[in-house]
């Protein structure tokens, strides 16, 4: 038999794949979430009838990746997820609440009128609100860090509730926005293309003052973080990744203004690439910041090189699968029920 564990690092490969599986929730999902941000705000309900279709043939796969980063974290990277799950129960259970009230509220509005439609298009939004607003607070609460005793959890329930923790929440709520309302200017035309467009412009400012916040602020809660970005050579190494998010930004901000319907939703995708990058970058080789490193909480490595044989066959499959529905369904979508 082949011996995958001392042929390939297998650490530095599951650590690569669930990260490609969270960023690639967080953009697929991302922009249902955001557009559940801002469905209340949009000026009809013509406009919400297409924003709801933009989605409609691809929003139940996204959850797909949510499951392969938690199930991989818990195979791959046991110890990490003895202790990360204990910190992070609370904010979990509230997030995968408003994912499943969120997706009930979908079901439902489709086979509701009147009155009733009206109460699914708010359990829609508040759904997906606090689904958004809860992962960025365990973002928040995972850049800074987790008590840790021997191999166990050491703090609070509520360690993860705190002033950054809920900045960050709402960063990650303008940011879902943003990703929804370039999905609609690509997806949608007319009345509900003009008001997205208008809606991006809005909040990528928004954006765009949060990921400074949080660029600034990482460096000033730990020092090594901050040695890593501004000693020399490695701030030189480093400057492309702000440099690069500034220029996607003023790209953004000038396709808005000439009315592109595609572009702006890749540079979306590309703003939520740099600052995954930069976070990514600041806290490696952490697994659970500052404490466990992905060497230490590495599982056997038979284990990992089974898991992998079985996700080498799997990731594939379903990069095709959800390649093909985003194909099938290309194109712009209109307000007439085809769910």
């Amino acid at each position: 038999m082949f011996d995958f564990a001392g042929f390939l690092d297998l650490p530095l490969i599951w650590y690569g794949l669930i990260g490609i599986a969270i960023i690639l929730y967080v953009i697929l999902d991302g922009f249902g979430l955001g557009m559940g941000i801002l469905f209340p705000f949009a000026p009809t309900d013509q406009c919400r009838d297409r924003m709801m279709n933009s989605i409609a043939p691809v929003w139940d796969s996204n959850e797909t990746w949510l499951v392969l980063g938690g199930g991989g974290l818990f195979a791959a990277f046991p110890l990490a997820y003895s202790v990360l799950m204990p910190a992070l129960y609370i904010p979990i259970i509230i997030m995968l609440l408003g994912i499943i009230f969120r997706g009930v509220s979908f079901e439902f509005r489709f086979k509701a009128q009147g009155r009733s439609r009206k109460i699914w298009d708010t359990t829609f939004h508040v759904g997906s609100l606090t689904a958004a607003l809860m992962q960025g607070m365990i973002i928040g609460a995972y850049v800074q860090g987790f008590a840790v005793e021997g191999r166990s959890f050491a703090g609070g329930a509520f360690d993860w509730l705190n002033a950054y923790s809920v900045m960050t929440g709402v960063a990650v709520v303008c940011g879902y926005a943003l990703l929804g309302a370039t999905w609609l200017v690509m997806k949608t035309d007319g009345e509900t293309q003009e008001w997205a467009r208008k809606s991006a412009a809005y909040v990528m400012w928004y954006v765009a003052v949060f990921m400074g916040l949080v660029s600034v602020s990482m460096p000033m809660m730990n020092p090594d973080i901050s040695s890593l970005w501004f000693s020399y050579p490695n701030y030189l190494m480093l400057m492309p990744v702000p440099l690069l998010t500034a220029i996607l930004f003023f790209v953004l901000w000038f396709d808005l203004q000439k009315d592109r319907e595609i572009r702006p939703f890749f540079l979306s995708i590309g703003i939520f690439l740099m600052g995954y990058l930069g976070i990514g970058i600041s806290l490696w080789p952490w697994l659970v910041p500052f404490a466990i490193s992905i060497r230490d909480a590495a599982a056997a490595p038979t284990s990992q090189s089974l898991l992998l044989v079985g996700i080498a066959i799997m990731l594939p499959l379903m990069l095709a699968y959800i390649g093909y529905c985003y194909y099938v369904f290309r194109g712009k979508v209109s307000h007439e029920p085809y769910y």
